[in-house]
């Protein structure tokens, strides 16, 4: 039993792409010519490119890597190259003090030099994901702004009737019913967009990568939590004696 905890603990990209394909079918079957249709087709698009993304980030770049041992190994052949050509005779002698000065400086300044490369080398891979995983989040962060404005106008109060339309008032014709599954269909989405950014968190240990999903997570879970008090208000308004 305890060999199949570890596949409950990890977010599965497959799932994320399955969940977010059927919200879609779910949006395009109820509003099929609304604007929150095509967003939930981008955001299918942008799952798959996520999952497959996500996969490729967490395989190591071989040919860095290999060349990161070629370069050490250079600096091992370097090393032996100067300590072959040293009069080692002379320096045990204590007759030829400056060879080993010469030693000493040519040993240190090719170690500082492979030392720095090897740096260079075993960082470059993990700017170059970092990179690449910043600007995905930037624009999973842009979408859940996205889906925030096609919300921001559906007012769950205006069920209750009165007041009096001006000519720039949006157009309202949903029943309580559409609206309620209309927000509800923003909320997953938003949650989805943050499970999309945990991904990438899921597949590094750098701290930076680490913190700007959760930046994601952070801001989808807010702009959820204000849909959500608007389902509440279409709750009260469904049960209250009025409604």
């Amino acid at each position: 039993m305890s060999r199949s905890l570890p596949a409950y603990g990890l977010l599965d990209a497959n799932e994320i792409v399955v969940t977010v394909e059927r919200l879609r079918a779910r949006i395009e079957e109820r509003f099929p010519a609304s604007s929150l249709t095509k967003a939930a087709a981008q955001l299918g698009r942008t799952a798959r490119d996520t999952a497959h993304r996500a996969r490729a980030l967490s395989r190591p770049y071989y040919g860095l890597r290999t060349l990161t041992l070629l370069l050490a190994a250079a600096g091992v052949v370097g090393l032996g190259l100067i300590l072959k050509e040293v009069d080692w005779a002379g320096i045990l002698a204590r007759t030829n003090e400056e060879a080993l000065t010469a030693l000493l400086e040519s040993a240190v300044n090719l170690a500082l030099l492979i030392a720095g490369g090897l740096w260079f080398l075993l960082t470059l891979e993990e700017r170059w994901k970092r990179a690449r995983i910043q600007a995905d989040l930037h624009q999973l962060r842009a979408f859940a702004h996205v889906v925030d404005m096609h919300q921001l106008t559906k007012d769950p109060t205006v069920l209750l009737g009165g007041g009096q339309r001006t000519a720039s008032s949006p157009e309202r014709r949903m029943s309580r019913f559409e609206l309620t599954r209309y927000l509800e269909y923003c909320a997953e989405m938003l949650a989805l967009t943050g499970k999309l950014s945990a991904l990438y968190a899921g597949e590094t240990n750098d701290h930076v990568v680490v913190a700007a999903a959760s930046d994601v997570e952070t801001l989808c879970t807010d702009l959820g939590r204000k849909i959500w008090q608007k389902i509440t208000i279409l709750g009260d308004l469904a049960e209250s004696p009025a409604a």
